[in-house]
């Protein structure tokens, strides 16, 4: 977890932090937990700093019903804002209903997810 200290020379934050640098465009996959990104989505966010800026970034989110489908435009925001990124809206929202033996069988959001990868690269490309 982010300490504001040590944790930026761990050798896994160093490496994720190239990985980050490196990338034309991210899609983060993050959990929905009351109302709100997960605490490791906003710790990504937190040890990806300044790697993190004019990134193009996608959302694939999973909670257990709809009503938190727009939990995840606090983070956006600040990715948009602290950041400068370019976020892609068409992001992706599962509920448990969508899954079966951990498995995607809502053809809707295989379709979303799709889709989402395709503008990600599309977008990503056009920027960079």
């Amino acid at each position: 977890m982010c300490d504001g200290d040590k944790c930026y020379d761990l050798p896994e934050v160093l490496d994720f932090r190239e990985k980050v640098k490196e990338a034309d465009g991210i899609i983060m996959a993050i959990p929905v937990y009351n109302f709100n990104s997960s605490s490791g989505a906003k710790n990504i966010v937190e040890l990806g700093g300044r790697m993190l800026h004019d990134k193009v970034f996608g959302f694939l989110c999973a909670a257990g019903g709809r009503n938190s489908y727009m939990s995840v435009m606090s983070l956006a925001n600040s990715l948009m804002l602290d950041f400068r990124c370019y976020i892609i809206p068409k992001f992706v929202f599962a509920t448990k209903n969508d899954f079966e033996e951990d498995k995607i069988v809502n053809s809707d959001i295989k379709s979303r997810i799709k889709e989402l990868g395709s503008e990600l690269i599309r977008v990503s490309k056009a920027l960079n």
